[in-house]
C-alpha cells in the first residue's frame, strides 16, 4: 500500500507535490480519522470534480477554464439565467436589433499584462467562429472594433440571443499571447482572477491568484483542481477532509454523507430535464390522447424518489423552475405531478384502444386487429437511464401497453430519429447551452424538430413564437413581448406532448470544514472560487 496517493487505473497522484493522483481511496483512509491533509503553506485550496482537461482549445475544454475562473466571457448571468455583464460593461441593440454595441469594462487586463481591449476581443472571437460552437450558428456578419473599448457586432437579422450565446465557454476571450501561428491555443492567457501555473496531463491544474486582477482580491489565493472519474472516490475525500470543494456527488453518496451529519452538502436544481422522446408521426402516436395516456401512466415521483433519491424532482415540465419566466403560471410551482392509470385507460378506450382477455391492449384497424406494443430505445451514458426505463416497462403494462426497451449508445436516438425508425427514446436533455433555453428550444422544436426534441411534429404556434422570440432583444422594450411568446411555447408543449417530461435533476457538491461561502451554480459555469473563504 502506498501512503502517497491514489491510482485510479493506471495513473497516480500526490497532492502535496502537486502532481495529480487518481488512485485507490486505501492510501487516503489509511491516514488516522479525522486528519487532514495542510499545504506546506497552509492555505492551498483543493478542488475535486469529475471532468478532465482534455486540452487548452475553448471550443472543446473551455468549460473547466470558465469554471475555475482563469479566462471570461462578454457576458454573465445569474441563478435565473437573466444575461449580466462580465468583460462587456454596456450593451444596446441598434439599427432595427441588427447591431450589438458593447463597451468593454476599462479594468481589465490579460494575465500577460496586456489590456483587454477591443482588437484583442474582436480577434478572439473572429477565431471562435471558425471552431466548432454556438457562435458559428448565429446569423453574425462581422466584428469591428471602433476604439479601444467599443465593439459592434453586425447582424443579418435581429438577433436577441446573441449576449447569451456571447456567455458560453466557448466564446471566452484570451490574450493575443495565447495563440501559436497556426492559430492554436499554446498557453492559456486569461483575464479572471486566477492564472494558471501548472496542468499536468488531463487530471491536475494548480492555479494562482493572478497579480493582474483589478476586481475584488479573493481569499483563495492558490487552488489545486483534480479530476477524479469515480463518483464513490469523490465523496470518500469529501468525508475524510482530503479535500475542500468536491463536486459531482452522485445521489446515493449523498444520502449516505446525509445520515453521517455531514455539514457541508450543497445541491442546486440543474436546468436538465430526463423525458421521453416521442415520434408524433408513428400511425399510434399521432394521436394526441394517446400521448396524454402515456404522460399520465407515469409514476414520475416513484422514478423520482426510487431512482433519482428526491421526489421534489418529479415533473411534467420540459423546462425546470431554474427559468422561472418560462414557466405558464409565471414561475409558480403547481405541486408534483401524479399518475392517474385509470384516466390514461379512459384516454386509449377513447382512441379506440381496449384491454383483451390478457389485459393487453388492441383494436381493428381496415378489418385486422392490431396490438398496443410500443419500442423504446435508451443508453447506460447516464446511469439512471436504463434503470429508468424498465420501470416505466411497467407502468405501461399497467395500462395495456407492451413495451420493449432497447439499450444501446446515445448516438443511437439521432440516427433512429434520422431514418424515422424510432418510436420512444429515453433521453436527458440540458437545456443552459447557453443560459436562455431559446438556443435548444430553436434546435428541439423549430420547424422540422430535431434529433434530440420533436419527431414528425409541427405547431405554427409555437413556431411563430419562437420566431418571434429570437428577433426580441433582451431588454426592457421587449419584455412583454418575450414573455408572451414564452408563455405560447410553454403551453403548447405542454399541450401537445412532443416529448413527455418525467423527472429533474440536481448537482450535489460538498465542502469542507476549512471553507465558508461556496455555491453550486445551476449553470454549471463557475465553481465560484473567487466567493469561497477560509473559517
Amino acid at each position: 500500500m502506498k501512503r502517497a496517493g491514489l491510482s485510479i487505473g493506471r495513473r497516480t497522484l500526490l497532492w502535496g507535490a502537486g502532481v495529480a493522483a487518481l488512485g485507490s481511496l486505501a492510501a487516503l483512509l489509511h491516514r488516522s480519522p479525522g486528519r487532514r491533509l495542510d499545504a506546506p503553506a497552509g492555505r492551498t485550496l483543493r478542488v475535486v470534480g469529475p471532468w478532465e482537461l482534455t486540452g487548452l482549445e475553448p471550443s472543446r475544454a473551455g468549460y473547466m477554464f470558465t469554471r475555475l475562473e482563469i479566462s471570461e466571457t462578454l457576458f454573465d448571468c445569474d441563478a435565473a439565467g437573466h444575461i449580466s455583464g462580465g468583460l462587456a460593461k454596456y450593451w444596446e441593440y441598434r439599427n432595427d436589433g441588427r447591431v450589438l454595441s458593447i463597451r468593454l469594462r476599462d479594468d481589465r487586463r490579460f494575465h500577460d499584462g496586456r489590456a483587454v481591449d477591443a482588437e484583442a476581443v474582436k480577434q478572439c472571437l473572429e477565431r471562435v467562429r471558425l471552431q466548432p460552437g454556438v457562435l458559428g450558428r448565429t446569423p453574425l456578419r462581422a466584428i469591428r472594433a471602433r476604439d479601444d473599448l467599443h465593439l459592434d457586432l453586425e447582424l443579418d437579422r435581429p438577433y436577441g440571443l446573441l449576449p447569451a450565446v456571447l456567455s458560453h465557454y466557448s466564446t471566452q476571450i484570451l490574450a493575443p499571447s495565447a495563440y501559436a501561428q497556426d492559430g492554436r491555443v499554446r498557453k492559456l492567457v486569461g483575464s479572471g482572477p486566477y492564472r494558471v501555473e501548472r496542468i499536468d496531463a488531463s487530471s491536475y491544474l494548480k492555479a494562482v491568484l493572478a497579480d493582474t486582477w483589478s476586481g475584488e482580491r479573493p481569499q483563495i489565493e492558490v487552488f489545486e483542481y483534480l479530476a477524479v472519474g469515480r463518483a464513490e472516490s469523490r465523496a470518500l475525500m469529501a468525508e475524510s477532509g482530503e479535500a475542500d470543494l468536491v463536486y459531482g456527488l452522485d445521489a446515493p453518496s449523498v444520502a449516505r454523507m446525509r445520515r453521517a451529519g455531514h455539514r457541508g452538502l450543497l445541491s442546486v436544481r440543474l436546468p436538465r430535464t430526463l423525458y421521453l422522446k416521442v415520434n408524433s408521426g408513428h400511425r399510434w402516436l399521432q394521436d394526441e390522447r394517446v400521448r396524454r395516456a402515456l404522460s399520465l401512466a407515469l409514476d414520475r415521483r416513484g422514478i423520482a424518489t426510487a431512482v433519482m433519491r428526491d421526489a421534489l424532482l418529479a415533473t411534467d415540465r420540459l423546462l425546470p423552475m431554474s427559468f422561472p419566466d418560462w414557466h405558464p403560471q409565471h414561475g409558480k410551482d403547481e405541486g408534483l405531478p401524479t399518475q392517474d392509470v385509470e384516466g390514461a385507460r379512459a384516454l386509449l378506450a377513447e382512441a379506440g384502444w381496449l384491454p383483451g382477455d390478457d389485459g393487453g391492449l388492441s383494436r381493428t384497424h381496415e378489418g385486422a386487429l392490431e396490438r398496443l406494443t410500443l419500442k423504446l430505445i435508451t443508453f447506460p451514458d447516464r446511469p439512471e437511464l436504463p434503470v429508468i426505463a424498465a420501470a416505466i416497462q411497467e407502468q405501461f403494462r399497467q395500462i395495456g401497453i407492451a413495451l420493449a426497451v432497447s439499450i444501446g449508445n446515445s448516438g443511437d436516438v439521432p440516427l433512429a430519429h434520422q431514418d424515422g425508425s424510432l418510436e420512444l427514446a429515453l433521453v436527458a436533455r440540458n437545456f443552459a447551452l447557453v443560459p436562455d433555453p431559446l438556443l435548444t428550444l430553436l434546435q428541439d422544436y423549430d420547424v422540422g424538430g430535431g434529433d434530440w426534441g420533436a419527431m414528425n411534429w409541427r405547431d405554427a404556434e409555437l413556431e411563430a413564437a419562437l420566431t418571434e422570440l429570437q428577433r426580441i432583444a433582451p431588454d426592457a422594450s421587449g419584455e412583454e413581448a418575450a414573455r408572451s411568446a414564452r408563455f405560447t411555447i410553454g403551453r403548447r408543449l405542454a399541450d401537445a406532448l412532443p416529448v413527455i417530461p418525467i423527472c429533474g435533476y440536481r448537482a450535489h457538491a460538498a465542502a469542507g470544514s476549512r471553507v465558508s461561502g461556496a455555491l453550486v451554480d445551476p449553470f454549471e459555469r463557475s465553481y465560484f472560487i473567487s466567493r469561497v473563504r477560509w473559517t
